[in-house]
């Protein structure tokens, strides 16, 4: 099974950015759904942005859209979510995860996970 580390997280001001990287073990994410979430303390895990990489198709959370994007560098086998304009209600842990179906937004959709970074965001 694939292994992804998450890194990059840390504690910022409204408006500023920040790129979270997050690590494969193995070059799966070419064939792979490619997925960031995300989870505040005493809410569930929630969906931020995805790309099948495989037919090329990204997607966000609308919360996020024209904000964040998700990338990637192949020969790193590294995929990247960079946040723009951040604003403290994006404070929580960032995940990665790897799954199958495109379009998927449901953690139960994807079945290997990062240990997460914390990313906090002060007004």
């Amino acid at each position: 099974q694939v292994q992804l580390v998450e890194s990059g997280g840390g504690l910022v001001q409204a408006g500023d950015s920040l790129r979270l990287s997050c690590a494969a073990s193995e070059r799966t994410f070419r064939n792979n759904v490619m997925a960031w979430f995300r989870q505040a303390p005493g809410k569930e895990r929630e969906f931020v942005a995805g790309k099948a990489w495989s037919i090329g198709i990204a997607y966000y959370a609308d919360s996020v859209k024209g904000r964040f994007t998700i990338s990637a560098d192949n020969a790193k086998d590294t995929v990247y979510l960079q946040m723009n304009s951040l604003k403290p209600e994006d404070t929580a842990v960032y995940y990665c995860a790897a799954g199958w179906q495109p379009g998927a937004r449901a953690p139960r959709q994807y079945d290997a996970w990062g240990q997460g970074t914390q990313v906090t965001v002060s007004s």
